[in-house]
């Protein structure tokens, strides 16, 4: 790494000098734009100003309330900025004829700091882009830590060429069985993938990301890489495969991994995916040795295609995931992800599935729930739980600090990928229990009551 690339990957977009420094810029910028100028100024296009920015940041609180894209509340510094940008936006234009060029000047450079500094709080709530590096690689599509190309994979593979840590290969998936239309996906492969010809048939985990996504995400965002290499590392070369998918095919397309109005994206990941990391790759075909991790709306698709394919996936770990899919209301979500159909609803619906299925005999979860604003998630995670534990599926519910971004993701993930990887059989790694106490054990049936003696009259 470059000393240029070290001072990026150092330079925080969520806490610390620059958004403040842009923060104070854009302020000041205002001030200077809005100025005293004349009296129709101050009270007639001043306040038409603050109407549009106070109209502008209300049709975007609606927006997102309506659509359900949010998880959590958002910062109020959000809604701040986006009403301030209005408000630069409509001094501009109310005060353009008449000023002088410096002011015009000023009014123009307000806009777009004022827009960018609405774009760093949306990044303080999701926690996108942690730093200026990855913004920089996410914008110009810098290389992925790893990556590498399937011809390079192939020969390595073929002269037992093992490397010091995983490769990254991203592929082109056939969506024959779904129609499922996608983008380019990734598959990591640890440096034990390498040891023969063919290769041993490793674990698999399924890595999904959030509502808004890439299937680079998790690589970029997410640390999963580095992560996965680091526990590689520890264990001798040993770490599962690990396929990042795309359950989106857009990056605003918000499937909730279920086979609907947006795409049949549940049987892109099954139907699709799966077949494909066995014929290429040589993975374990045994649904113990599949996990799924997922993050935010990954996390839901993570609990729903464990409960509904127990035969194809033996573990699962939701991290902040809802109690069902979700795209709004429950009518909105039906409405919008299955057109109006509610029995196809109920059929995607976590709990449902897990009450009609009844007991489960080798599925384990790990929720991840966080600290700030979770009561949503974490009262989807207990409910879950609950009800897994009583139809047979061995879970915990782990709490950990941070709020509902990437850098909570990550975290989650590092915790939870010693556990993940014992229970999907990954060699050389030592059994991992799940956090906490153990479960209760079911409940037993009560003891037969004594019949009583049947009753005979006596005889006179």
């Amino acid at each position: 790494m470059t000393l240029s690339e070290q001072i990026r990957h150092h330079l925080s977009l969520m806490h610390g000098w620059i958004p403040t420094t842009v923060q104070v810029v854009a302020v000041v910028a205002l001030i200077a734009a809005v100025g005293w100028r004349t009296r129709r100024w101050r009270f007639v296009w001043v306040p038409w100003a603050v109407l549009v920015g106070v109209t502008l940041a209300v049709t975007a609180y609606w927006y997102v309330a309506s659509e359900g894209l949010a998880d959590n509340p958002a910062p109020t510094s959000l809604w701040i900025w986006i009403a301030l940008s209005g408000v630069a936006t409509g001094v501009m234009v109310a005060g353009w004829r008449g000023a002088r060029w410096w002011r015009r000047g000023v009014s123009l450079l307000a806009v777009p700091l004022t827009v960018l500094c609405a774009a760093l709080s949306l990044n303080l709530w999701v926690g996108y882009y942690p730093t200026v590096l990855t913004a920089w690689n996410q914008l110009t599509a810098g290389p992925l830590p790893d990556q590498t190309d399937p011809v390079a994979v192939t020969a390595m593979q073929k002269q037992h060429q093992i490397p010091a840590k995983g490769t990254l290969v991203p592929v082109d998936i056939a969506d024959t069985a779904s129609g499922f239309r996608h983008r380019d996906e990734l598959v990591y492969l640890p440096p034990a993938w390498y040891a023969t010809n063919p290769p041993p048939q490793l674990p698999t985990i399924m890595m999904i990301g959030g509502e808004f996504n890439t299937p680079a995400d998790w690589v970029r965002t997410g640390n999963a890489v580095k992560t996965i290499d680091d526990f590689a590392a520890a264990h001798g070369g040993n770490a599962p495969v690990v396929v990042f998918v795309d359950p989106g095919g857009a990056f605003n397309n918000d499937t909730e991994c279920v086979n609907g109005a947006r795409g049949n994206a549940a049987d892109h990941l099954t139907k699709d995916v799966v077949p494909y990391m066995l014929s290429h790759y040589g993975v374990s075909p045994q649904p113990a040795n599949w996990g799924i991790v997922g993050w935010s709306m990954g996390g839901t698709c993570a609990v729903d295609l464990a409960v509904m394919h127990p035969d194809m996936f033996g573990a699962f770990e939701d991290i902040a995931g809802d109690l069902s899919p979700n795209s709004g209301t429950k009518a909105q979500t039906i409405e919008r992800l299955f057109n109006g159909n509610a029995a196809a609803y109920a059929s995607f619906d976590p709990s449902t599935v897990i009450a009609h299925h009844g007991a489960y005999s080798d599925v384990a979860g790990w929720f991840d729930t966080n600290s700030v604003n979770s009561t949503d998630q974490t009262a989807a995670a207990n409910s879950l739980c609950g009800l897994g534990s009583a139809n047979g599926i061995r879970c915990a519910v782990v709490t950990q600090p941070g709020k509902h971004d990437w850098p909570f993701a990550a975290q989650a993930f590092a915790s939870a990928l010693p556990w993940m990887a014992s229970q999907i059989g990954t060699p050389g790694v030592p059994a991992v229990p799940l956090p906490g106490p153990p479960p209760p054990p079911p409940p037993t049936a009560p003891p037969p009551v004594p019949q009583s003696a049947p009753y005979v009259q006596a005889s006179k």
